[in-house]
């Protein structure tokens, strides 16, 4: 049988062990070294290099063709990449409008923006169960809602003084 569904042999299972658990070893202690940043809240680009950590991380265990050092070697990069791109972005504002969006108000005392609201494509239902969380039942006339850049959206109440 050529290509057996279920086993292929002891190896195969012993090579899967043993590269998962130093590929995954050596990602944690990557990630620990890169910084807090690394791990934070996602935003868009966060969130396209996590995939590819997934993805680098699943190729090394289960492809027989990327030898352990090697995918440790690529996992290393990607995370020097991101930390790089994230260290420059903060020194650099047209790196950081490039790769991270800007809060967008969506409603602003109470008033839904719904040219704000259809460019972020966000519904009201989306905004009510935001309220809902917040503890609100209906929209607050002092109220305002900010998506984040992390894609939350955060209700804040206008404090009268």
């Amino acid at each position: 049988m050529d290509n057996p569904i279920f086993f292929d042999d002891w190896a195969g299972i012993g090579r899967i062990l043993i590269t998962g658990v130093l590929a995954y070893a050596a990602l944690i202690v990557m990630l620990r070294t890169s910084g807090k940043r690394t791990l934070s809240k996602f935003n868009a680009f966060d969130f396209i290099v996590t995939i590819c950590l997934g993805s680098m991380l699943s190729s090394i265990i289960i492809t027989k063709s990327v030898p352990l050092l090697e995918g440790v070697v690529a996992l290393a990069l990607l995370i020097a990449l991101q930390f790089a791109m994230t260290w420059l972005s903060v020194r650099w504002e047209p790196l950081e409008k490039l790769i991270k969006s800007e809060p967008k108000l969506l409603v602003h005392r109470g008033v839904y923006q719904d040219k704000a609201m259809r460019a972020e494509r966000v519904t009201r239902e989306e905004i009510t169960a935001a309220l809902h969380a917040n503890g609100h039942g209906d929209m607050p006339a002092s109220c305002s809602v900010v998506l984040e850049t992390d894609g939350a959206l955060n209700v804040f109440k206008a404090v009268s003084l």
